[in-house]
């Protein structure tokens, strides 16, 4: 099965446990971090994040027996206004992992959602919705893409440029036409490819291309946009299964190869469903990851300095045992803040912590108690004027978005 693996090694890191001294000392942390209400009702989950600077959007999904519906919501004047319903229907995949991703441009909403194309597990479309605050001609449920296979699509990120938005995308095309179960992708002998495309304020797709043949199943992709262009981070994936963090920076237009970074050297024999976060400002780029190679869980992070052509050496951010999940965001070109999940005691936790390109690190902050489990999915961080902010999925019942802030000057 696909995740058999992700859930052996999720198993082993989250049975070690950290000391009572660190545990005691977190709990006095987290009155640092503010809960905030927001509007998502009872059966909802997978909140992203998406921050211009200036303002902040929150998209999620509810369920309410096999119907899926897409909503967003924009915080104002400190507070989330009335959800917008985008869309829903029936025949949606719904994953922990590969879930709707928002991005707003000069007024201009992108969001998207998956939605089956056949009766295999993996087979599904990426649906992609755009309108404008002040028209009301909107584009939707529109295709990202146009090979027409019954594979999988996914794992979409989104970052707006001059002209619209830069989008990447995992594709499955080339897994399709063989195997032994023409419903599934994932019995198929081909790769799965990392592709990207340019949509324009009015829905039309240009520039439609692959940037790598072969790359990890189902590790989230992360874009950001530096001073030179768009520079994609994703798990690469060798012939020798060596699922180590690359990225691809484009100059002029157009993509140069691509650079690994961190040199973990990770060979996992399946894919560990734990994609990288990409952030920049200005000239500075920061890149943070998950790795578990030599068996224990760990968080990385890495920066550039120019662009994303040259990084740094890693950072090792996590306390002990991470589980992953992470998110990063610059706060200034010398600084970031990460955040990811790992055991605390016998909880789960989600930490943020302040990371500089000197190597200086923050005391890590806990956000909130959290699950383990695939069902809390992955928790959202962004950044607004002097302020994180913060969202993730909680399970203790029914599943339910929960949202908070902090201030950077207590990071």
């Amino acid at each position: 099965m696909r995740f058999s693996f992700l859930v052996f090694l999720l198993t082993f890191i989250s049975c070690k446990n950290e000391t009572k001294n660190e545990s005691e000392t977190s709990k006095i942390e987290t009155e640092k971090v503010q809960t905030i209400s927001n509007p998502t009702p009872s059966n909802s989950s997978l909140p992203r994040l998406f921050s211009n600077g200036a303002s902040l959007f929150l998209s999620y999904v509810t369920q309410t027996d096999s119907l899926s519906t897409l909503y967003y919501s924009e915080y104002k004047d400190e507070t989330w206004q009335r959800p917008i319903k985008v869309s829903s229907g029936n025949n949606w995949f719904v994953n922990w992992a590969d879930f709707p991703v928002i991005a707003e441009n000069k007024g201009t909403i992108l969001i998207n959602h998956l939605q089956k194309s056949a009766e295999g597990t993996y087979t599904y479309d990426i649906k992609l919705n755009i309108h404008s605050f002040e028209v009301t001609k909107n584009k939707r449920d529109f295709l990202l893409h146009d090979d027409g296979t019954k594979s999988e699509h996914g794992f979409v990120s989104m970052t707006p440029t001059d002209s619209g938005f830069f989008v990447t995308w995992l594709d499955g095309r080339n897994t399709s036409g063989g195997g032994h179960n023409s419903q599934d992708s994932h019995n198929k002998a081909g790769a799965m490819t990392l592709r990207s495309a340019s949509i324009n304020f009015q829905g039309e797709i240009t520039k439609s291309i692959e940037l790598d043949n072969r790359v990890c199943d189902c590790c989230g992709t992360s874009s950001a946009m530096s001073n030179k262009g768009p520079i994609v981070a994703y798990r690469d994936r060798s012939k020798n299964e060596i699922r180590d963090i690359s990225v691809i920076r484009f100059e002029n237009g157009k993509p140069l190869p691509f650079q690994t970074i961190g040199n973990d050297n990770w060979e996992i024999p399946g894919c560990p469903v734990n994609g990288p976060s990409i952030a920049a400002l200005e000239n500075s780029v920061a890149v943070g990851w998950f790795t578990a190679v030599g068996g224990e869980g760990k968080v990385q992070i890495a920066f550039s300095e120019d662009n994303g052509e040259n990084f740094g050496n890693s950072i090792r951010v996590d306390t002990k045992n991470a589980t992953g999940r992470v998110e990063v965001e610059m706060i200034s070109e010398k600084e970031a803040a990460i955040i990811w999940m790992e055991p605390n005691g016998e909880e789960e936790v989600i930490k943020v912590r302040k990371v500089a390109v000197s190597g200086e690190i923050g005391d890590p902050i806990i956000v909130s108690k959290t699950s383990a489990e695939r069902a809390s999915g992955f928790p959202q961080m962004a950044k607004v004027a002097n302020k994180l902010f913060f969202a993730w999925t909680q399970t203790d019942s029914a599943k339910i978005v929960r949202t908070a802030q902090l201030d950077i000057k207590n990071l």
